[in-house]
């Protein structure tokens, strides 16, 4: 807790030009009571090193800075021996409501007195640190695994691969050509994983295990206790951070019935019609014959719903490659590709284009209705709603049907099954899909186990080229997690967050909330069914504080108490019904950014409205809105993700959680006789800021209707 503090408000940036800053400093000093006071034009700028002078000289311990946003200017207001809190009374005061005016005086004042409590309360975090491995463990020894380890190596850390298959290669081994990478992306490339094979076994640094499996996984970044097995041989290992590059495996066959896949031997999926071309010649499977005219189905129209999604791009790439396979090994023969969306990204453009010219190559859209077998094995489409405008026939020596990419974690046998010794699971979560689950947006490679990195075609569909880079960046993010941890730093997406949530055993009930609710399978239970803590797991969200039923989780710079505290620090005017106000909690990730950008457009919105940002929406506990409607607020609106099919919460769902602690809400609401209208849940993307000033004034408008909050002034 803070002994001495200092409260520095700036008057750059138009901030002077709307606020008063002689009465903000008033308050600091007299109702505040902070010993130090200091102004400036822009503290940002060379009298940053008052606040510096003052920490190191006269013993400040608790730095406010009462200026602009706390998203920037984050390494000039940093000072490590003191408790900094940044007050927004830039972007969400001085430009985004009217200047001069008592009620932006007033917001501004609260900001700052809110300030002042969180500063008072927080205690500088001490970090959670132990003798962390330098040792990355990659699972998976196709393109994925490694350019992963090569990657990892060549950084100079020691890695360990775990293959299951007696060779490296993965599936790069099977395919006749991959799809260009470079310029001028016109022909297919030799895929040559022979050579990245004997790189990676001429490291030292790098130790391979083929036909082997990981059976089991305990511990947390930074020391990961990892059983092996070879064979009927077990072998210990101790990691800092995992990549998963499991790669994937064709999908059931029996859902392509309907294309005669299984029924007619002239039907064959990509996965045979590449093995065909790696041995150079491509004939009918029935009898060796010639082919002369082929069809390609891409498998991704309205009626494919059944099969895997998203992998449309590499379906359509895989194609327009098999297309000029036929053409290259038959040169007579006529290619017809049917699709329901081409899609070909960015360069690959190029590559489309080079298809398209081919004369022998016929590209429509459409649906294949029905396939069916002549006498002579020739295979029969009805193939609907074409470039032509109708239905058409069409006969054809072979069809070949994209093959459904099945990520290997869908598969319980498969080194896609890491064992885990969470109390979550002992696999890493998946998609719908079967895809390892992460935030595709924000953090496309972290899984929700901290310190498992997923990379390639077990995260997504995806080429060889990307497979690539994604073993890259896999690499990249492992490394970032071992120097992290052994900081005992957060790696994300609070990166170099120092906080871990602590725990008051006497008062807990051992319900498990916490544990069942962690995101991350961060906490593990004794036999006391108590939390136990795996610090390195913890991404610092809060979640578990939220969760808590009797509040005995906190942070050293976030708790229920503090937040609690903040809320009484704002002064509620007792004549409510035309000056309302209205608690936002507003998440720090999605909510705040996108009010800091409405300010930073100059967009005004209600100054009845005091914004206390939170780490989640899923840490806030019911107990913070008993408080404020408790404490005389009219309104609380609780400003999260969106949720939805494509989630993306930086907590997984933390946004979604707090729907199901609403219910203690409402019983909070009834038993004060206060209405429902009085809390609402605000969805709210980061790009919405446009929209925020409507959003708000809409509650605004509701809480006024409502009426004042008959607590005011109890």
């Amino acid at each position: 807790m803070s002994k001495k503090l200092g409260v520095y408000v700036c008057g750059g940036c138009g901030i002077e030009d709307c606020l008063d800053l002689r009465k903000l400093t008033d308050l600091a000093a007299s109702e505040c009571r902070a010993p130090v006071v200091r102004t400036s034009p822009a503290f940002c700028l060379e009298d940053a090193r008052m606040i510096r002078e003052d920490v190191e000289r006269q013993g400040v311990d608790g730095v406010v800075i009462a200026a602009c946003s706390p998203r920037v200017n984050t390494e000039v207001f940093s000072f490590p021996s003191a408790v900094v809190e940044r007050v927004n009374i830039r972007e969400q005061v001085a430009w985004s409501h009217p200047p001069r005016h008592d009620e932006t005086q007033s917001l501004a004042h609260d900001y700052v007195r809110m300030g002042v409590v969180r500063a008072q309360k927080a205690t500088a975090p001490i970090p959670y640190t132990e003798a962390n491995e330098r040792t990355i463990l990659v699972v998976g020894g196709g393109v994925t695994g490694i350019t992963a380890a090569l990657d990892a190596a060549l950084a100079g850390f020691s890695v360990v691969v775990v293959e299951r298959e007696p060779v490296l290669g993965g599936y790069a081994r099977r395919l006749h050509r991959r799809i260009p990478s470079r310029p001028p992306y016109r022909d297919p490339q030799p895929v040559d994983i022979e050579a990245s094979i004997r790189r990676l076994e001429s490291l030292r640094n790098i130790r391979v295990h083929k036909g082997a499996e990981v059976t089991e996984i305990s511990g947390q970044p930074g020391r990961f206790d990892v059983t092996i097995r070879s064979g009927e041989h077990l072998e210990n290992a101790t990691v800092g951070a995992i990549v998963v590059a499991t790669g994937w495996k064709p999908g059931d066959t029996a859902s392509f019935e309907s294309y005669g896949l299984g029924r007619f031997p002239h039907v064959v999926t990509s996965v045979t019609l590449e093995e065909m071309a790696a041995k150079g010649r491509i004939v009918r499977p029935s009898d060796g014959g010639p082919v002369n005219r082929v069809a390609i189905a891409v498998c991704d129209g309205p009626g494919d719903a059944r099969h895997l999604p998203y992998e449309g791009n590499v379906s359509c790439l895989v194609a327009l490659k098999q297309a000029l396979y036929i053409r290259e090994l038959c040169p007579d023969a006529i290619v017809y590709l049917f699709y329901g969306d081409m899609q070909a990204p960015g360069q690959y453009e190029y590559f489309y284009k080079r298809v398209q010219g081919d004369p022998g190559v016929f590209f429509s859209r459409g649906e294949v209705r029905s396939v069916s077998e002549e006498a002579d094995h020739k295979v029969v489409m009805e193939v609907h709603n074409t470039a032509l405008g109708g239905a058409v026939q069409v006969s054809v020596d072979l069809l070949i049907v994209s093959t459904d990419m099945v990520p290997a974690s869908l598969d319980p046998a498969s080194s896609g099954s890491l064992n885990l010794r969470y109390l979550q699971g002992k696999d890493l979560p998946t998609t719908s899909a079967g895809f390892v689950d992460s935030n595709f947006i924000c953090f496309p490679y972290e899984t929700r186990r901290t310190g498992i990195y997923s990379a390639g075609a077990v995260r997504q569909a995806t080429t060889l080229a990307a497979c690539a880079q994604d073993g890259t960046a896999a690499a990249l993010k492992a490394i970032q997690c071992i120097e992290n941890s052994s900081a005992g730093a957060a790696v994300h997406p609070r990166v170099g967050d120092l906080s871990f949530p602590k725990f008051f055993m006497q008062k807990c009930t051992s319900c498990g909330r916490c544990s069942q609710e962690c995101p991350f399978g961060a906490l593990e239970v004794d036999a006391k069914n108590h939390p136990v803590l795996d610090a390195n797991r913890c991404r610092r969200c809060g979640i578990c504080m939220g969760a808590c039923p009797v509040q005995i989780i906190s942070f050293d710079d976030y708790s229920v108490d503090m937040l609690s505290s903040m809320i009484r620090a704002v002064d509620i005017p007792e004549d409510g019904e035309d000056r309302p106000r209205i608690l936002a909690l507003a998440c720090e990730n999605d909510a705040y950014p996108a009010l800091d950008m409405a300010g930073i457009a100059r967009l005004q919105y209600s100054a009845f409205v005091r914004v206390l940002p939170v780490r989640c929406l899923g840490s806030v506990n019911s107990v913070l809105i008993a408080d404020a409607v408790s404490r005389g607020f009219d309104g609380v609106m609780l400003m999260g993700c969106k949720a939805g099919e494509d989630y993306q919460c930086h907590f997984i769902r933390g946004s979604e959680l707090l729907a199901t602690r609403m219910q203690n809400v409402r019983e909070t609401l009834d038993r004060l006789a206060l209405e429902a209208e009085r809390v609402h849940v605000m969805e709210v993307a980061i790009s919405d800021s446009a929209e925020i000033p409507a959003m708000l004034e809409r509650f605004v408008q509701t809480v006024r209707q409502v009426g004042p909050n008959p607590l005011k002034g109890f």
